[in-house]
């Protein structure tokens, strides 16, 4: 008699179902969106599978409705693209000033303006990174495959949650939209995340925080306690002020609480290959030509080693550290002007820093591996 193998579970999937499975595992309750493409199989999706979920009539709306949500203890999440993104800009500006946790899924797509819902881009960096007013910065994942899809969800939904803030998820229309068969025996187990909510018996002060620089969260909806919401600048108290030192510095420790806990949400690929003097690095969907550029350029007998950034912003120190190690430096991103390559290493660059850029297409390996070799090092 024959016997047969044992197949591996698979399913033919997209990274949109991961996504939406992950969220909700994580611990995300509520989705509230509008339909764009190419985010609208996370759209559907939520419909089947969040506990609640609202069709809003518009992307201002739906960050109105998320504010909404966040502060009776809900962790709401959307998905969007980029002319959603614009609208909800001021909206995400107050949540962050009030310190509400929720995940904005981004999927990018080429510009300018509304661009090709077909074509897939890196465009959005540069936009995220300047969404907030004073300089301050989002926390940002950006998704390189669909084992990313699950753990790197549930990563931001419990950024969002513990660092009471919102959340940016990167990524594009091929990562969310193309059926794979996909091995899920092995996706490691997500558990939700709770708020720290107020336990004391005295007064709340809504944005008192303590030495891990994050207020103790209470919700609109208990009676215990009274508790002002506000996105204007105010002290401890949620009451409104201008320029009194407490609320300056109340408004300075925003930024202050994701530096402590940048650690915490820093997450990357490093494939390196000892003796390499040449580093490739991308995110996103590019990843997935940088890794296979790898395994070409090794084939040749040369040596490189990969970095794939998963915490875009605030941009991780690790990587400026990584990337002084290498005389060579290729930056791989699908958009013309090289937005994480700028972030990097500044308009003026460095030295033995180059990058590989397109736009209207994917980044093949090959293009990847011609950069590298371009000049030998």
């Amino acid at each position: 008699m024959q016997t047969t193998k044992s197949v591996k579970p698979k399913a033919f999937i997209d990274g949109s179902r991961l996504i939406t499975e992950a969220c909700v595992l994580a611990g995300a309750d509520v989705f509230v969106g509008y339909p764009i493409t190419p985010a609208n199989s996370l759209y559907l999706y939520a419909t089947k599978r969040f506990p609640t979920m609202l069709a809003a009539p518009d992307e201002i709306t739906t960050l109105q409705w998320m504010t909404g949500f966040a502060t009776a203890g809900r962790v709401p999440v959307t998905a969007t693209s980029f002319p959603g993104y614009a609208l909800m800009v001021e909206s995400i500006n107050m949540a962050f000033m009030q310190e509400l946790p929720m995940v904005i899924i981004l999927v990018q797509r080429l510009g300018p303006a509304t661009g090709t819902a077909t074509c897939g881009a890196q465009g959005d960096l540069s936009v995220v990174n300047g969404t907030l007013s004073g300089g301050f910065t989002l926390p940002t994942f950006c998704i390189s495959n669909l084992d990313d899809c699950w753990s790197l969800s549930a990563k931001a939904v419990e950024t969002a949650v513990k660092l009471r803030t919102p959340v940016v998820l990167l990524t594009s229309k091929e990562m969310v939209m193309t059926l794979l068969s996909y091995d899920w025996s092995n996706l490691p187990e997500i558990k939700p995340t709770k708020m720290t909510e107020f336990k004391g018996e005295g007064q709340y002060f809504p944005y008192k925080a303590g030495d891990n620089l994050i207020p103790d969260f209470l919700p609109v909806t208990q009676t215990k306690h009274q508790v002002r919401v506000t996105a204007s600048t105010h002290d401890t108290k949620g009451i409104l002020q201008n320029v009194l030192p407490e609320a300056i510095e109340n408004t300075k420790r925003l930024q202050k609480k994701q530096d402590k806990h940048l650690s915490e949400f820093t997450f990357f690929d490093l494939d390196e290959q000892a003796g390499a003097e040449a580093l490739i690095l991308s995110y996103d969907i590019t990843a997935q030509a940088a890794r296979e550029a790898a395994v070409k350029i090794r084939e040749t007998g040369k040596k490189v080693s990969v970095l794939i950034a998963k915490t875009l912003l605030p941009i991780p120190m690790e990587y400026i550290e990584i990337a002084n190690r290498y005389k060579r430096v290729v930056v791989a991103e699908e958009n013309l002007t090289g937005q994480l390559r700028q972030m990097l290493f500044g308009v003026a660059g460095r030295k033995g820093v180059t990058g590989v850029n397109a736009i209207a297409k994917m980044i093949s390996p090959n293009e990847i591996v011609e950069e590298v070799l371009r000049n030998e090092y």
